[in-house]
């Protein structure tokens, strides 16, 4: 039986686990605390960030980075701004298929994950998987559908790895879509928590959405993803998803904001990880460097960084010169 590791303790990383072990797979999964992979065996539950869901005795939990590289192939589940942190602990080993679980654009570099990955395991094939996937649900066994991308021609075996009765894998060879879709709508999400904070209905929801997704598309095709992939699980259905649930940190974030509470603030009182804070960031530079209009995210940007109040930043929305919808 092939061995897996996950490498990432957090709600997604965990949820992953139990799938793996659902399908009678050999699992590992790997905290960066000792301490709290010890409160993990002791508890059989991941209280800070899974609460309420059973771990598994056939689940084994380990902080030792020799023990988790013993598995065969890897999910690296873990935040974009520690990735680079974690896998510095892991480069010298290898793995046969590392999969790809993060969201995010690497402040400064602005790489994807799959891009910082493919710098530490250069002998692996590297995928990723993304779509409306929250945690809460997929670790309760709700039927759920994401996308793996790969450009490796044995993405089908990847996909494999994960594919359950309820949990369905497509597969796309569109690695820089899928993954900017994936990091993108955190940004989508946390305006239109902040849509709900201030007391919005659903036609300003909608209008976030669809026209967030038409941002989101324009940056893709200029960083050389097909357009065809934001119509997708990866784009429109993780956006979706991310915008409307209850579960969504970067909602929730964002509601927070819409109510006059400090982003700073905010993510001082979470152990969560809110990813569209700092994606917000990249992507306000990724739009400015590529002469992408994105006029959501920048306002994000704007009231995340530059401490515009959230209810200028709709007016300034809402007023922008008129044009075609297909803008591009």
């Amino acid at each position: 039986m092939e061995k897996i590791s996950v490498i990432g303790d957090g709600g997604w990383g965990t949820a992953l686990a139990l799938l793996l072990v659902s399908r009678g797979v050999d699992t590992t999964l790997w905290s960066v605390s000792p301490e709290y992979a010890q409160v993990l065996r002791d508890k059989r539950e991941n209280p800070k960030f899974l609460k309420g869901v059973e771990l598994p005795p056939e689940l084994r939990i380990t902080s030792d980075e020799a023990r988790a590289a013993e598995s065969d192939h890897a999910v690296i589940a873990v935040p974009c701004e520690y990735l680079r942190e974690v896998l510095a602990r892991f480069g010298r080993y290898s793995f046969g298929y590392v999969v790809s679980a993060t969201k995010g654009i690497e402040v400064g570099s602005l790489k994807r994950p799959s891009e910082i990955l493919s710098e530490y395991f250069t002998g692996s094939d590297i995928s990723v998987v993304s779509g409306p996937s929250i945690s809460y649900e997929v670790a309760r066994g709700y039927p759920t559908t994401v996308v793996l991308a790969s450009g490796e021609p044995s993405r089908e075996k990847a996909r494999d790895l994960l594919m359950t009765e309820m949990f369905r894998v497509y597969t796309s060879d569109d690695v820089p879509g899928v993954e900017l879709g994936g990091a993108l709508k955190n940004v989508i999400a946390i305006a239109a928590g902040i849509s709900d904070g201030l007391g919005f209905g659903a036609n300003s929801k909608a209008a976030l959405l669809t026209r967030g997704l038409a941002e989101i598309s324009r940056l893709g095709r200029a960083l050389g993803a097909k357009a065809s992939t934001f119509s997708g699980l990866s784009g429109m259905g993780d956006l979706a998803t991310t915008c409307i649930s209850t579960h969504s940190r970067n909602r929730w974030f964002g509601e927070e904001i819409g109510k006059g509470k400090d982003p700073s603030e905010l993510l001082s009182s979470t152990e969560m990880t809110v990813e569209g804070y700092r994606t917000a960031r990249s992507a306000n530079e990724l739009s400015l460097r590529h002469g992408v209009d994105m006029p959501i995210i920048r306002k994000v940007y704007e009231v995340l960084y530059e401490g515009k109040d959230p209810s200028v930043a709709v007016r300034e929305l809402m007023t922008r010169d008129p044009r075609d919808e297909d803008h591009t």
